[in-house]
């Protein structure tokens, strides 16, 4: 059987940006018709702030991202419940065979929930606790890519082998959005000491935020200082 790959390493690359604090500015100075003069940087600036902290977003809408992610299917799942200026094309289990490379939990990544259901906190866990973590998934995905690649030899469909591959399997995918959508990701996919509301996201999809958030803050600088002073709301 193919050796299996088991990592925690996910990544987010940054492969395509357009636009930046110069696009939001000429956006919002366009209802004016001064969109064609310059202004000091103490001005973009300040209008900038404006803009977020009254919640003008439109003209935050006037750029892109694009990451090439590889990670887990179920990061995958939670990433496309953001839908509102964002656009997704995903590795197809149909077309092309999976790679056998699979997610284990890192031993820094809290696996002992506390509290209610409604109210759930994660706290670090024992080596025990990470010792049958990791032990089940591999496990588990042990078991799967066999059967994977059992049905494929004797000719089942992509299609319907992979019905048998877990959520932990790595995936690939191009995220393109705004500005505005992404930081509307990141306000609900970071937990930080300076958001205005708490959040609770997921442990993996946060460690992949946070690489987006560090890309955000190098191509707009002005857009991502504002939005942190104002509580890391999306406008």
């Amino acid at each position: 059987m193919t050796d299996l790959i088991f990592t925690s390493e996910m990544s987010a690359e940054l492969v395509q940006q357009e636009g930046g604090d110069d696009s939001v500015i000429r956006a919002a100075r366009v209802s004016t018709a001064n969109d064609q003069e310059e202004i000091s940087d103490e001005k973009r600036a300040g209008l900038i702030n404006y803009l977020m902290k009254k919640r003008h977003g439109s003209p935050f809408e006037h750029n892109t991202f694009t990451f090439r992610v590889e990670a887990p299917i179920f990061v995958f799942r939670e990433w496309h419940r953001h839908r509102i200026g964002w656009s997704y094309n995903e590795t197809s289990g149909r077309y092309t065979t999976f790679v056998p490379k699979f997610y284990v939990v890192p031993a820094n990544r809290p696996l002992v929930q506390e509290g209610s259901s409604a109210h759930p906190k994660l706290v670090p866990g024992s080596e025990a606790h990470l010792a049958i973590a990791t032990e089940e998934e591999k496990y588990v995905a042990t078991v799967a890519w066999s059967s994977y690649q059992k049905q494929l030899n004797q000719g089942i469909a992509k299609e319907v082998a992979r019905n048998v591959l877990p959520v932990e399997v790595f995936t690939s995918m191009y995220a393109t959005a705004n500005a505005r959508s992404l930081m509307s990701f990141l306000t609900l996919r970071i937990d930080d000491e300076n958001n205005m509301f708490e959040t609770k996201p997921q442990w993996e999809i946060e460690q992949l935020g946070r690489l987006m958030e560090t890309a955000f803050a190098d191509k707009m600088p002005l857009t991502y200082q504002a939005w942190v002073k104002n509580g890391r709301v999306a406008p």
